[in-house]
């Protein structure tokens, strides 16, 4: 599975970003005695963002450079040095981790104004070579955060275009499969997740079409493959088994064109040693949907 332009990327861990947003709401929510009148609103509209971000965190965690979120966490830091500066000095540093997200030219831009805003809120509480030095070392550390998030977002769109077969659709080659099931084995034992294999046998008129709507079920960061003229795969995540169940039976009765389809837990799978052309054929290797 490929990785979208977000922080998610091969080696992320959902669970521990949720553990450090919910570390970072509760640590808010302790200094908030500290805060003024002016400046609670602020912090406990971070807070809430925080939490409620940790919460919704799960399957939608590879975040796409489409949707300008970024701006959100630089908004908040800057309005709560807006409001309070003397007593979140600190957070001046956060710049540089919001410039190492992956985001839009027009975000970063946008970013840019408000740490700028927040340097000039902060410099009247700090002598005059303490705030060149500030200046200094957080523009030299925030254009270092860019410079790694844009390397990063070229690495990925090489990678992302490779083996895709329709541009601006997760439909990949049956070579690419190998290496994503490798990739998601490693990841259902790191993660506790559950993940699947179903392979649809279509008629051969029918492939494209199948896998279209195939692309449109499953979740955007999963992907669809074409094995050969009248089979295609998909690998779809889900947090247990049961769940795994259902979302199989709903992709098989939702896709009325297949004739025959089976699925495998890639757990079960010998990645290293595995065949395509073999697997295809040798039906007593899978398990047959149409008997659930």
């Amino acid at each position: 599975m490929h990785e979208y332009l977000g922080p998610m990327q091969n080696k992320y861990k959902v669970n521990i970003l949720r553990a450090n947003l919910l570390a970072a709401a509760v640590s808010l929510a302790l200094l908030t005695p500290a805060y003024t009148l002016d400046s609670l609103l602020v912090v406990w509209v971070a807070i809430g963002w925080l939490f409620f971000t940790a919460l919704l965190l799960d399957f939608t965690h590879r975040r796409t450079t489409n949707i300008p979120w970024q701006l959100i966490p630089g908004i908040l830091v800057a309005a709560l040095l807006a409001t309070t500066p003397e007593n979140n000095s600190m957070l001046i540093w956060v710049w540089v981790s919001i410039f190492m997200l992956p985001q839009s030219s027009w975000v970063v831009m946008l970013n840019a104004l408000l740490a700028a805003t927040s340097l000039f809120l902060l410099s009247p509480y700090l002598a005059f070579p303490d705030q060149w030095l500030m200046f200094a070392a957080l523009l030299m550390m925030c254009i270092l955060s860019i410079a790694h998030a844009h390397q990063l977002n070229i690495i990925n769109s090489t990678i992302r275009q490779r083996a895709r077969l329709i541009p601006g659709m997760n439909i990949w080659s049956s070579e690419q499969l190998a290496r994503d099931l490798l990739r998601e084995q490693t990841r259902c034992e790191r993660e506790g997740i559950h993940a699947e294999l179903i392979i649809f046998r279509v008629k051969r008129h029918q492939l494209w079409q199948t896998a279209h709507q195939l692309c449109q079920l499953i979740y955007p960061f999963e992907n669809v493959y074409r094995l050969d003229s009248r089979s295609i795969a998909a690998i779809i995540l889900s947090r247990s088994v049961s769940e795994g169940i259902e979302r199989r039976q709903h992709l098989v009765q939702t896709v009325p064109d297949s004739r025959v389809s089976h699925s495998i837990a890639v757990s079960d799978l010998d990645v290293k040693q595995l065949n395509l052309n073999k697997l295809l054929m040798d039906k007593r290797a899978l398990y047959m949907l149409e008997s659930l």
